[in-house]
């Protein structure tokens, strides 16, 4: 299984970051409540805008991307965290392109 980083960046009101950061936190227990399927994640603020946000995210595999989506509307935090988020800037998946 080839590992899997994903990348997502949206705007998030001041006073909602430390909920968001919170429920972004649940959310990834939630994901890994029966199967370990994220590896290890961050959670970032953009240096020169503080309501912007990034979750820097690593997968076990592209699979367990779709898995989690599949199950996106049955985790508890999921609908919390889309109600506090605003603009989504960006979402992707990547994986390395040279092994090292």
């Amino acid at each position: 299984m080839t590992p899997c980083t994903e990348f997502a960046v949206f705007a998030v009101a001041k006073e909602n970051i430390s909920k968001v950061v919170a429920l972004s936190e649940s959310l990834f227990s939630e994901i890994n409540a029966s199967e370990k399927l994220i590896k290890a994640h961050e959670i970032l603020q953009k240096t020169d805008n503080e309501e912007e946000i990034c979750w820097h995210l690593t997968w076990v595999s592209t699979e367990a991307v779709k898995v989690s989506s599949e199950k996106w509307h049955s985790y508890p935090s999921a609908k919390a965290i889309e109600a506090l988020v605003g603009k989504k800037h960006y979402y992707g998946h990547f994986v390395k392109l040279v092994a090292r």
